[in-house]
């Protein structure tokens, strides 16, 4: 199947937007939208894996998104627990490896639960990597990483000048994985909103008006064939 396009990104990160919209056009409480959203990253994972993308990260709930009404972020992980427990098996024997990225220490004692269990059951997987960055900031990231960094100055392990770019990226959550290749936005928004911030340094970025629970494998499909059009110089000529 990955004959179907030249070029196959080795990670794709996605901004998952536009669930609540969805779900307000057809006059439904916001969290219908989730549940819908919850097919449409399900549709998105198998086609990626049949592919042979290497990682997917996707933004599932942002450090911002305890602002958001508490019946919501308390409805969003209730979805997230259902998720882990009905998938994990599917994705096991597909071979996909589940980790998060983000604050996981803040989340609900049974959503840290299934977290584990899904991290111990696929973590031996030799297929994609699927990243949930959960409770995840891209400062608040980098700033995580930027103190790793200084108290490994303070200790005297290096010296300032010694930090290198390598360094401030094996600092951080993706440490060990490629920076993605290409970076989807659905519902027409046109900016990162706080995601992977030092990782998308010279990535490609795909927006589309498409809300998130309509974008299924023929949409990623027009994503990657928009993809394989680019000329990515990584500031060469």
């Amino acid at each position: 199947m990955a004959n179907e396009f030249e070029k196959i990104p080795t990670h794709i990160g996605i901004i998952m937007d536009g669930n609540g919209r969805w779900a307000k056009k057809r006059f439904m409480p916001r969290i219908f939208g989730h549940k819908y959203g919850v097919e449409a990253l399900r549709s998105v994972i198998k086609r990626c894996s049949s592919l042979g993308v290497g990682y997917l990260t996707v933004y599932a709930f942002s450090t911002e998104n305890w602002n958001r009404p508490q019946d919501e972020v308390s409805g969003l992980m209730e979805l997230l627990v259902n998720y882990l427990r009905s998938e994990v098996d599917e994705l096991h024997e597909n071979k996909v490896r589940i980790m998060c990225i983000g604050d996981i220490e803040a989340l609900p004692e049974t959503a840290k639960r299934e977290i584990a269990n899904a991290f111990e059951k696929t973590k031996d997987n030799t297929g994609m990597t699927l990243n949930l960055a959960l409770n995840y900031g891209g400062r608040d990231e980098i700033r995580r990483g930027i103190i790793k960094l200084a108290e490994a100055v303070k200790k005297g392990d290096i010296e300032p000048e010694q930090i290198t770019e390598e360094m401030i990226g094996e600092s951080l959550y993706t440490r060990g994985q490629p920076d993605p290749d290409l970076m989807i936005r659905t519902s027409g928004e046109i900016r990162i909103s706080n995601f992977l911030l030092w990782q998308l340094a010279y990535t490609e970025f795909y927006f589309t008006d498409v809300l998130w629970p309509d974008f299924d494998a023929r949409e990623l499909d027009q994503a990657l064939f928009v993809y394989n059009q680019r000329n990515r110089r990584y500031g060469k000529v």
